[in-house]
């Protein structure tokens, strides 16, 4: 190894005696670390040469750092080659980043900086039955009034803002079960509410949130986002108030552009894809299912 050309975390003093050598310690890392994404995004085992033409790190420095990284254990040597993959300490480091992952600890900033903007609540659930669970909750700090939801209140997936931008997001099959469901336990209301749940559907696929004006509370506004977690879990946030206080046009010029943003930021932060809708051409294959919404537009 040739620690005193790229050194290491082992000399803590190393940045007061010499300060050309920390900067080169944070370059060694960041071109380490380049290697660990170029072979995370690889389809096979890579070489120095693949590793050094997709990095654009020189060949001899690549096989320094792959050597290091394969003492660690982040990279993996393939038997009998000069060919390296991941390795297994990544996955240790990921299963502990899991273990002690909680998504509302990385989104109450962004909630916190939504509410303030928008004059409005905002909320996060989880499913339970025919409903979003109430788990989190953000208001601005200045707002004489804003609606009063608490953590644990729960608020139907059918007609809240959050829950229909749950339910637009599920994938196909999943979404058309839990439709099912909302129609067997709407009953003869299902007429009614069957269009309202397929225009959101529509309006979650051409502008990625569901709105409900006054549908899950006479008085509230509000607009929704679905969030995935790194383990493929699933919420959904809404931000909202009173309807006087934040009226249908306020809602769709200067709020949504600020909840979609903070809908992207959260999945960037957490490292995941944001939550799109299912392909709308894959709501019915081959006739209608129980619980598939009709083509035509409510």
């Amino acid at each position: 190894m040739t620690t005193s050309r790229e050194p290491t975390s082992t000399a803590p003093d190393a940045s007061a005696r010499h300060p050309a050598a920390a900067k080169e310690e944070v370059s060694a890392l960041a071109r380490g670390l380049a290697l660990l994404q170029v072979a995370s995004n690889a389809a096979g085992p890579l070489s120095n040469r693949e590793l050094a033409d997709a990095t654009g790190i020189p060949k001899a420095t690549v096989s320094r750092l792959a050597a290091t990284l394969v003492a660690a254990g982040y990279l993996r040597q393939s038997a009998d080659t000069e060919r390296f993959g991941l390795g297994p300490a990544l996955l240790d480091m990921g299963t502990r980043y899991l273990r002690h992952f909680d998504l509302r600890d990385v989104a109450r900033p962004h909630f916190a900086a939504l509410a303030e903007f928008a004059g409005a609540s905002v909320h996060m659930g989880v499913r339970d039955e025919l409903d979003m669970l109430i788990i989190d909750s953000a208001r601005p700090r200045n707002a004489l009034i804003t609606s009063r939801i608490e953590i644990g209140t729960r608020m139907t997936i059918a007609t809240s803002a959050s829950g229909r931008a749950y339910l637009a997001a599920l994938p196909t099959d999943e979404r058309v079960e839990l439709v099912d469901q909302i129609r067997q336990a709407t009953g003869e209301n299902w007429a009614q509410l069957e269009p309202r749940i397929e225009a959101s559907i529509d309006e979650f696929a051409r502008n990625g949130y569901c709105s409900s004006f006054g549908e899950w509370h006479p008085h509230i506004h509000a607009l929704g986002f679905a969030l995935r977690g790194p383990r493929g879990e699933r919420y959904a946030v809404s931000c909202g108030g009173p309807a006087y206080l934040l009226p249908r046009d306020t809602m769709l010029s200067r709020v949504a552009p600020r909840l979609l943003e903070t809908a992207r930021r959260i999945a960037s932060e957490i490292g995941t894809g944001p939550a799109e809708p299912p392909v709308a051409a894959q709501r019915r294959r081959g006739g209608r299912k129980p619980g598939a919404l009709p083509t035509e537009s409510a």
